[in-house]
Parts: structure tokens; C-alpha cells; sequence
């Protein structure tokens, strides 16, 4: 028989009631600023004020605690470039286990030292994501650990959904949302969980121009081995690895894909700062600079921008707010 189809909206309903106890039901809060620019009412989802910085911990926690005792014990291993090696290493240090987390080399040290505040093992391996990825599932099977993938896995990207659950409760009727496009874990469970409960909401996601890797790969009609150039969105680099899942979620759900400069990064994370004064990392910018970008397109509607993130490293906040 072959397997039955999945339910990704009933996926990520089970997993909002399974971490609700364990992480944050994040504000959303009205953005005076950025709805005078755009001429629409936008709400900024503050996911930068999660636990452990960043929405990630939604989909790494809701994995740990789909796992066994015994399977966290013999060790959860993932690779990260440093949001969801942090969610892991947290959700592992709750719920009891070892962690191992392997990250690529030039990794934020902002990351890699919040990961090591959890009791993770940290260990660097290969100059792109999707080297590192590759790496550490060979390690977890040899070491007969459990890898965790940061987005090729259903219960993860389940859990990232959840943020989609507490946006359609806490603004019904939203119009469009921006969410910043990496591996494609927030973006599919997000979309494809709005979408079952409201069809007509529009879904954009946004990558750098000098890492486009989910945008290329969309566009061509598969994963593409593309390189990425340094970005001050660290958490949306890297490649994909192939035969991700997220591929043809991002494809069936996603309504528009848009790049974004590092200019229009970086003025994005300045004007959240000065006009929000609040921390916000680069990919969370992205998200910001992509809804710049759009103009008075969006003029009358209701709009959220995902700020999916806060841990950026002192000396690239130097420079973006110098």
C-alpha cells in the first residue's frame, strides 16, 4: 500500500498543542512606520523575542520531544548554521539527552556561543550548509545518533507551522505575509498551514541576492547546487539539500519569490532598530527589506512581516548601524 497523503495543517495543529507548553506564544505588534510607507496596516510577528532568539526552537523542539528517551540519549544531531543548533541544544537540554551540533566554518560566533550556553557539543565542518548537513547525517547514522535535519523533516517543519497557528488568531483576515526564504522549513509550514484555513492570503518569500538558493532552485524546477556569497543573512544561507521536502511545499504554497540586496538588508535592520528599538538579525531584514521593496502594491491590505530572528554578532551590528 502506499503511503497516505500528508496532512500538513493537521500536522502543524498537533504540534502547536505538543510545544505550547514549552515555548513562547510570540506578540505581534502594529508597525506605525512601515504602514505609513507601504499605505497598508503592517504588523511586525516578534519571533525575535523567542526563546533562544529566533523561531527555530518551534520545529527543533517539536522533533525532541517526538523522539524517544532513548533515541535523545544516544544523541540528537543536527547541522545549523546557529538558530536551529540552538533550538536542538535547547529543546535537548529541557527534555534531557546529548546534543551534537555541527556547524559550517565562518558560522556566526553570536550562534555558536549560544549554542554552547545550552551544553551542545559544538564541531565545524565544510565552508557551505549543505556540506555540513551532508556531514553531520553520515556522522548521526556511524554514531547511531539521530540527525535532525533543519528543514527536510516533516515534524520540524510542522513545528515552524505553529507561528502560522498563532498568526491566524491573532490577526484574522491578514492579507499578505513576508517570511525570509532559507532551506524553506518556516516558509512551507507557515504557507501551507495558512493556506488550509484561509486560500486567498498571500505568501512572499524573500531570500538575499547573494544567497538565493530555495528562490534558483524554485525557478528551475529543482535543487540547484548554487553558491552562496557572504550575507549579512547568515541564517538564510547555504545550499538545499536534494530531495528536500520543502521543495515542492515552497512551490505549491509560496505566491511570490523576491531577492533582496545587501544594501536594502541593511537599511531594513536600521530602520527596525532606530524606529522599533528593538534587535532584530539579518534574515529577519530580509523579510523587512522585501516589503520595501513592494512599494504602495500592497496599499489597503493587512500585512505581517515575520521577524524571524535576533541573534546577530556585535561586529555586524557595528557596521549595519554605523
Amino acid at each position: 500500500m502506499s503511503e497516505p497523503a500528508w496532512d500538513l495543517a493537521a500536522a502543524v495543529r498537533g504540534a502547536a498543542d505538543r510545544i505550547a507548553p514549552f515555548v513562547r506564544e510570540t506578540p505581534l505588534e502594529p508597525s506605525p512606520p512601515l504602514s505609513g510607507l507601504g499605505g497598508c496596516e503592517v504588523h511586525l510577528k516578534l519571533e525575535n523575542f523567542q526563546a533562544t532568539g529566533s523561531f527555530k526552537v518551534r520545529g527543533a523542539t517539536h522533533k525532541v520531544l517526538c523522539l524517544t528517551p532513548g533515541e535523545r540519549l544516544a544523541g540528537v544531531v543536527t547541522a545549523s548554521s546557529g538558530n536551529h543548533g540552538a533550538g536542538v541544544a535547547y529543546a535537548v537540554q529541557r527534555h534531557g539527552g546529548r546534543a551534537v551540533i555541527f556547524v559550517p566554518e565562518g558560522a556566526s560566533e553570536a550562534k555558536i556561543e549560544v549554542i554552547r550556553s545550552y551544553g551542545a557539543e559544538v564541531r565545524v565542518f565544510g565552508h557551505d550548509s549543505v556540506l555540513t548537513e551532508a556531514h553531520a547525517r553520515r556522522w548521526a547514522e556511524e554514531s547511531g545518533g539521530v540527525y535532525v535535519s533543519p528543514y527536510n523533516d516533516r515534524e520540524v517543519v510542522a513545528g515552524q507551522g505553529t507561528l502560522g497557528v498563532e498568526l491566524e488568531r491573532q490577526l484574522p483576515g491578514v492579507d499578505t505575509v513576508f517570511i525570509a526564504l532559507g532551506g524553506g522549513g518556516l516558509t512551507a509550514g507557515v504557507a501551507g498551514y495558512l493556506k488550509s484555513v484561509r486560500p486567498g492570503v498571500e505568501v512572499v518569500a524573500a531570500s538575499p541576492a547573494n544567497a538565493p538558493v530555495m528562490h534558483e532552485s524554485v525557478a528551475a524546477g529543482g535543487i540547484l547546487p548554487v553558491e552562496s556569497l557572504p550575507t549579512l543573512s547568515d541564517g538564510t544561507a547555504g545550499g538545499v539539500e536534494e530531495g528536500s521536502i520543502t521543495f515542492e511545499l515552497c512551490r505549491r504554497f509560496v505566491d511570490r519569490f523576491v531577492t533582496v540586496t545587501e544594501e536594502q538588508i541593511r537599511d531594513a535592520m536600521r530602520l527596525v532598530i532606530g524606529r522599533h528599538h528593538m534587535l532584530i538579525e539579518g534574515a529577519a531584514g530580509v523579510a523587512v527589506a522585501a516589503f520595501l521593496a513592494e512599494g504602495r502594491r500592497l496599499a489597503g491590505r493587512k500585512v505581517v512581516i515575520v521577524l524571524c530572528g535576533a541573534n546577530v554578532a556585535l561586529p555586524t551590528l557595528v557596521r549595519v548601524v554605523a
